[in-house]
C-alpha cells in the first residue's frame, strides 16, 4: 500500500474501505482521473427516492389543510403545522439514509465526495419548511448527473431546480412593471409588487463571481431578470405549470432589456436570464472563485495561489468542463504533499468512520444522529454560503471531545466484531504512524482500540 494510495482514498476519497488501497495499488492518479469521466447511473439507494415535484406535492398538500384550518382556533392551525412536519420528515430521512449509504459503499469515492462539493457549493437548507421535503434533489436530480458536462449546464439547471427557486423565494419575485403587477395594482388601488434579490445575489456572489467584480446594480437588474423563473402550481393567475417543477411565468416577468456587468441582453422572455447565467459561468472570476474554493477543499485552508491559477487556468481553458478542472486537481503537486493539511468536516469524519467499518447503521434516525451531534445536520447549512470548509471551524476543544464521544460508542456498539489493527492498516494504509499502531495493538480490548483508531491524529485529518 503506498502512501498515493492513501492520499487517493482519504484526501481526494471520502475514506478507505477494507480492501480499497490495495485496489488503488500503485497508480492512484490513474484510479482517479477514471472517477471523473463520463456518466454514472444514478446509485441504487437514490433511484427508489421520489421525485421534487412528489415531494413539494406532498408539502402543498399539507400547506392546503392548514390553510382550511386556519379560521378554527390557534390550536388546530398548530397541529396543522405539525401535521406538515411529521409527512415530510420521513422523506427527508429517507434522502439522508440514501446519500449515506451511497457514500458509504461507492467504489467512486473521490466522485461521491465531488457530489457533496458541489452540494454544498450549491447550498440549500431543510431548516426551511418548503425545502424540508427537496433537500436532497438538488443534489440527486441535478449534481449527479451535471458532473460529466460543463459548468455552465450546471448553473443552469441548478438555477432552474425547484429547491433553490423555493430556497431563495424567487417564485415570489414579481417584476414592478410586470403584467401581474399592473393588475395587483388596479385591484390594490396602487400597492406594488416587487422583485426578490436573494437568487441574484447568492448567484453573483456565491455560485459565479465571488465577493467582488459586481454591483448593487448588478444585483437589483439581474433580480429582475430573473423575474418569472419559479414553481409550477400556486392559484389564481399563478396557477401554470406542473405542480413541483420549473416554470417560467411570463405574467411576472420585468419587461424589457437589462444590462448586467456592462452588458446589454434583450427581453427575450426566459431566454434572458439564461443568457446572464451562460456569461457568469464563463466569467474569469468565476473561474478563480470556484477554483479557489476547490483548492481550499482537496488542498489546504490557505489555498496555495499557484494551484489556484492552475486550477483556473483549466477552468478557463476548457470552458469550465467539469471533468477537466477535476482533472486539474489531480495533476496538483500540492494535492500530494504527505502531510494531511486538511482537518475533516463531521459529514467527512463520520462517512469516513462508517466506510472504514464498512456499516451503515439500519435506522434513519440512526444515520442522522452522528451528524447532528457533531454540529453538521445533512442538508442544513446556516447559510447559503454552505458549510465552512476550514479547521478554525470544526477542530475546538468541544467539537474534538464530541467526535471522541462518539468514536467511544462506535467502539462500544462493533468493536467487538472488528479487528481494529486491521482496520487501522486498510483504512490509513502508509498514513498510520507507528504511535497509533501501538496504541491500537496494547489496547485493552478491541472496543477500546477501534476508539482510539477513530480518534487518532491520522484520521480526524486528511
Amino acid at each position: 500500500m503506498t502512501f498515493d494510495a492513501a492520499i487517493a482514498a482519504n484526501r481526494f476519497g471520502l475514506g478507505a474501505r477494507p480492501g480499497e488501497l490495495s485496489a488503488i495499488g500503485q497508480d492512484a492518479r490513474d484510479w482517479l482521473a477514471r472517477q471523473v469521466e463520463g456518466p454514472r447511473p444514478t446509485p441504487e439507494a437514490v433511484r427508489g427516492l421520489p421525485s421534487s415535484a412528489k415531494m413539494f406535492a406532498t408539502f402543498v398538500k399539507g400547506q392546503q389543510a392548514r390553510r382550511e384550518q386556519r379560521q378554527d382556533e390557534a390550536a388546530i392551525a398548530q397541529n396543522a403545522v405539525q401535521n406538515i412536519r411529521k409527512q415530510l420528515v420521513p422523506l427527508y430521512l429517507d434522502q439522508i439514509v440514501a446519500r449515506y449509504a451511497t457514500a458509504t459503499r461507492s467504489e467512486e469515492s473521490f466522485r461521491e465526495r465531488l457530489v457533496h462539493f458541489w452540494t454544498n457549493h450549491f447550498a440549500i437548507s431543510a431548516d426551511k419548511p418548503q425545502v424540508l421535503a427537496l433537500a436532497g434533489t438538488l443534489e440527486n436530480e441535478v449534481i449527479r448527473p451535471a458532473l460529466a458536462g460543463s459548468f455552465a449546464d450546471l448553473l443552469l439547471a441548478v438555477e432552474a431546480h425547484p429547491a433553490m427557486i423555493l430556497y431563495l423565494d424567487n417564485q415570489a419575485s414579481i417584476g414592478p412593471n410586470s403584467q401581474l403587477a399592473m393588475k395587483a395594482q388596479r385591484r390594490a388601488r396602487g400597492r406594488k409588487l416587487d422583485i426578490n434579490e436573494n437568487l441574484a445575489r447568492e448567484i453573483l456572489e456565491l455560485h459565479t463571481l465571488g465577493v467582488s467584480g459586481y454591483t448593487q446594480t448588478d444585483v437589483t437588474t439581474f433580480a429582475q431578470v430573473l423575474t418569472g423563473w419559479s414553481v409550477g402550481g400556486g392559484r389564481g393567475p399563478l396557477a401554470q405549470g406542473e405542480p413541483g417543477k420549473f416554470v417560467f411565468r411570463e405574467l411576472a416577468h420585468e419587461p424589457g432589456a437589462k444590462t448586467v456587468l456592462g452588458k446589454r441582453y434583450t427581453d427575450d422572455g426566459i431566454g434572458q436570464a439564461r443568457a446572464v447565467l451562460h456569461d457568469l459561468a464563463r466569467h474569469p472570476s468565476t473561474a478563480t472563485h470556484i477554483a479557489t474554493k476547490l483548492v481550499r477543499h482537496f488542498v489546504a485552508d490557505e489555498p496555495p495561489a499557484d494551484a489556484v491559477a492552475r486550477v483556473a487556468q483549466a477552468f478557463i481553458a476548457s470552458a469550465g468542463d467539469l471533468p477537466s478542472v477535476h482533472r486539474s486537481l489531480i495533476d496538483l503537486r500540492e494535492s500530494w504533499q504527505p502531510t494531511p493539511a486538511k482537518f475533516k468536516t463531521p459529514h467527512e469524519y463520520v462517512v469516513s468512520v462508517f466506510r472504514a467499518v464498512n456499516f451503515v447503521p439500519g435506522k434513519p434516525q440512526q444515520v442522522a444522529a452522528p451528524f447532528e451531534l457533531l454540529g453538521q445536520r445533512p442538508y442544513s447549512p446556516g447559510s447559503p454560503a454552505g458549510w465552512p470548509d476550514t479547521a478554525a471551524q470544526w477542530d475546538g476543544p468541544d467539537a474534538l471531545l464530541k467526535r471522541i464521544e462518539w468514536a467511544s460508542q462506535v467502539g462500544e456498539r462493533i468493536g467487538v466484531r472488528v479487528n481494529p489493527l486491521y482496520l487501522a492498516d486498510q483504512s490509513l494504509g502508509a498514513a498510520l504512524t507507528e504511535h497509533t499502531r501501538t496504541a491500537v495493538a496494547r489496547s485493552a480490548d478491541t472496543s477500546q482500540g477501534l476508539t482510539l483508531l477513530l480518534s487518532s491524529p491520522e484520521f480526524l485529518r486528511r
